[in-house]
């Protein structure tokens, strides 16, 4: 977990400019990218969540945090479905590369969520925030349902 985390500082601290076929070494980096990509969504996600199921308290500036954080990084993983990265440890299904315009178009609206979600948190209105997430999530599941093993 802490060379997880250490590899994931080093990646946030990366220009999301470069272009993917030199950030990557090989086909085993770009998974290792999107897997922590997805690890930080991940945090994020279930605080959020655990809030407006009221497993915690709720607390506005806190999910507002997570929700522009989500915000980012949902911006990332995509640049790391590289070709060659369909093999190895990874639970990418094959229609990401057969589908890729589908698969293209549900990353973009995965990350339109998030933006939409980060915007809903800065109301602090739990029902407007609620919505947003609901949306967020079922963007996740949606993409999930379609190309993850």
């Amino acid at each position: 977990m802490k060379k997880s985390l250490t590899f994931i500082a080093l990646l946030v601290g990366m220009s999301c400019q470069t272009h993917a076929s030199t950030m990557f070494e090989d086909s085993e980096d770009a998974i290792e990218y999107r897997k922590a990509s997805f690890q930080l969504i991940r945090y994020q996600i279930g605080d959020m969540g655990d809030m407006l199921k009221g497993k915690v308290p709720f607390d506005a500036k806190r999910f507002a945090e997570r929700a522009h954080n989500a915000a980012q990084l949902s911006k990332m993983p995509w640049e790391a479905f590289i070709s060659g990265s369909d093999k190895g440890d990874t639970s990418a299904l094959p229609a990401i590369w057969s589908d890729r315009a589908t698969f293209d178009k549900k990353a973009a609206d995965f990350a339109k969520y998030a933006e939409a979600l980060a915007k809903a948190s800065e109301s602090g209105d739990k029902k407007i925030i609620g919505k947003a997430f609901r949306n967020w999530a079922k963007g996740c599941k949606d993409c999930h349902n379609s190309f993850k093993d």
